[in-house]
């Protein structure tokens, strides 16, 4: 059965609904002189359970279902939403929205032509793949395992969650697109004592597949890097301060790209000139050898997608590459107001918010340099490896971020690990500053979730070893 056909049936035939009655729905909103129109339907089931202090002390389960219809007159948004999937309040939401639109309208409803899209992960939901019973096991495993690594640990703090969610959006050119999103994570923290000092760490991962990911060693690999990330910061010094060569890791530091970089990067913020990257393509805008790309088509990741939300396939998209920028995540509206092409960039947190241009998986491509030669080529600088949160201003592109893991380096050599390092810089001039780009690009495990105007949406992360010469300032405690 296609995703067009499971969505159809869970979301539009429990409510007498059809092609042809969603077309009655488009005529109306024609009536006036609109742009674009859709609607866009949603049924989603999610369960989370939480153990502290050895016990598992939560469990939530949440099924939600709606649809939005959104219709669009140049720069003008009309939206409304709904619980109620049903006909007279698709009819009611529809009158709401036509009211953007100038009288007299004459726009058609177009022929009906299904998007097929990708098949990048399976439909089958993720929360039937394990029984309660199986889940809190799952838990008070991953919490023994935990313990039994190392005698320091007084803490374990764990996590599961799930989510299942069926989409079909119906536009009014007569697309018609749905999608089967499995999406599961776990989560762990840890904190370890050692002569009254306390120390935390942090792992976990997850993707677009069930809870049969994760098996013993996966559990295992997330219990050792939160004790060994504790157990080096039980070991750190202060942190250094002042502007340095700063190295950053492969993997989870590409927030920092995403973040300072990858929002200036969205079509929205580049259109109204807000950007600190507007009116720059075919402009160098980072060192050479730098290529970024947003990739929403990477099989099983957390940031994929088969379509967007609004019913376009997703796609590899250059942002930057060999240090030239070559365009910008563009959603339907911000395409069509920039006369650009739509990338497969338009999301949405439910069928309760509008879509806009947001990222999937965005990385910096390798280079050829071994991270171990990135490490020996510095004197004196800060080995950022791993991080925390962070905040950026997409305006100006200034960044502060906590490095979660980090080493002194001198003299080529990693010397102790420090602790409460901050790294500011601007994230269009740190681009111009990588001077050497390693070999190792990896994904981040599957934890990222990222925020825009009040909107969270799962997302994906990567890069290569990194060395920054200079604007990147750090701030520290030494």
């Amino acid at each position: 059965m296609t995703h067009l056909d499971l969505a159809r049936n869970a979301l539009l035939t429990p409510f007498a609904l059809d092609d042809e009655r969603l077309d009655a729905v488009f005529a109306a909103i024609l009536q006036h002189d609109v742009d674009y129109a859709d609607l866009y339907f949603q049924y989603s089931r999610s369960e989370a359970w939480s153990l502290d202090e050895g016990i598992v002390k939560s469990g939530s389960f949440n099924i939600d279902q709606g649809v939005g219809v959104r219709a669009v007159s140049g720069e003008k948004t009309a939206f409304a939403y709904s619980d109620d999937i049903g006909l007279p309040a698709l009819m009611q939401a529809a009158e709401a929205t036509r009211a953007i639109g100038r009288q007299g309208g004459e726009g058609k409803v177009g022929l009906l032509r299904g998007v097929a899209g990708h098949a990048l992960y399976g439909i089958d939901d993720p929360i039937a793949s394990l029984d309660s019973a199986a889940k809190v096991a799952l838990l008070e495993r991953l919490e023994q395992m935990t313990r039994s690594l190392d005698s320091r640990v007084v803490q374990v703090m764990a996590s599961l969650a799930g989510e299942h969610e069926l989409i079909y959006i119906a536009r009014h050119d007569g697309v018609r697109a749905a999608d089967v999103r499995p999406l599961v994570r776990v989560s762990l923290r840890v904190i370890l004592e050692e002569n009254g000092r306390r120390e935390q760490g942090s792992s976990g991962g997850g993707g677009r597949f069930d809870f049969a990911w994760f098996t013993d060693d996966v559990l295992l690999d997330y219990a050792k890097k939160a004790i060994d990330q504790a157990a080096l910061n039980l070991q750190a010094r202060p942190a250094p301060a002042g502007e340095m060569t700063v190295v950053l890791g492969s993997g989870w530091p590409g927030i920092l790209l995403h973040e300072a970089i990858g929002h200036g990067l969205e079509g929205d913020f580049n259109r109204k000139g807000s950007s600190a990257f507007s009116g720059r393509i075919g402009e160098r805008v980072a060192a050479r050898g730098i290529t970024v790309v947003d990739d929403g088509t990477i099989a099983d990741r957390r940031g994929s997608l088969n379509i967007d939300d609004e019913g376009n396939p997703t796609q590899r998209t250059v942002l930057i590459e060999d240090g030239i920028l070559k365009g910008y995540l563009q959603d339907n509206l911000n395409a069509r107001l920039m006369n650009a092409s739509v990338t497969g960039n338009g999301r949405r947190e439910s069928y309760a918010h509008l879509p806009m241009p947001r990222m999937t998986n965005t990385l910096m491509e390798a280079g050829s340099v071994d991270p171990q030669e990135i490490i020996a080529s510095v004197e004196r600088g800060l080995y950022a490896a791993n991080f925390g949160g962070g905040q950026v201003d997409i305006t100006s592109g200034k960044f502060v971020f906590d490095a979660a893991e980090a080493w002194w380096v001198e003299g080529g050599k990693l010397q102790y690990p420090v602790k409460g390092a901050t790294l500011i810089g601007n994230g269009p001039d740190v681009l111009t500053r990588v001077s050497m780009i390693g070999n190792d690009m990896a994904l981040d495990p599957g934890v990222g979730t990222c925020g825009k105007e009040g909107q969270s949406v799962p997302v994906g992360v990567g890069q290569p070893t990194l060395r920054v010469d200079g604007g990147l300032t750090v701030g520290g405690t030494a």
